[in-house]
């Protein structure tokens, strides 16, 4: 489980214009061995330049920040319209490095999808919430559910996380309804 670079680069952030414009509102995601903790940056979708696989958003708090992605990942986003609500999730694995788990689209389906763009199968793990909060030991049974690439899943409850296969992680991040892109769920 070490921290390794694709060569493509997928989720790691390429620009970050407004440092400070990120506030953590999710909960750390675990697997086997010492955990990252997890960020999410709230905002909207900006804009997306498929030549440069950059994907632009505005933050809640006013920051313009910059991703880059492979270009599947890219045209997927593009599907969606600038303004739509946008949540990105990741991991700090260096100082200036940030890993992206999932890009998410809240209401732009009826249920919670999320669908695999990582290149390998992935497990996705849901709980329910204990009063608005994800990781909670009383939260009841996990779901699991495996998810091959390219393929579509469906979270039974709020919270959720994502790993290999053959892991294990404590759902901690919530995104509602609508659409997830698993972008990288492994360490």
């Amino acid at each position: 489980m070490g921290s390794r670079q694709s060569a493509d680069g997928i989720g790691v952030a390429v620009l970050l214009l407004s440092l400070g414009a990120l506030t953590p509102r999710a909960g750390a995601q675990s697997a086997a061995g010492p955990p990252r903790p997890q960020k999410s940056v709230y905002g909207t979708l900006e804009s997306v330049d498929v030549s440069r696989n950059g994907v632009f958003m505005k933050s809640d708090s006013g920051g313009r920040l910059a991703w880059r992605f492979n270009a599947a990942v890219v045209a997927e986003v593009a599907r969606f319209k600038p303004g739509d609500p946008m949540i990105v999730i990741y991991r700090q694995v260096k100082p200036t490095e940030k890993r992206v788990t999932a890009i998410a689209f809240p209401g732009t389906a009826t249920t919670a999808l999320y669908v695999n763009m990582t290149g390998s199968r992935v497990l996705l793990r849901s709980a329910p919430d204990v009063g608005g909060v994800c990781g909670q030991p009383d939260a009841g049974p996990a779901t699991d559910s495996i998810i091959p690439d390219g393929g579509v899943g469906e979270a039974a409850g709020a919270c959720w996380c994502c790993a290999r296969p053959d892991e294990s992680c404590t759902p901690g991040n919530k995104t509602g309804q609508g659409k997830a892109l698993l972008v990288g769920c492994f360490e």
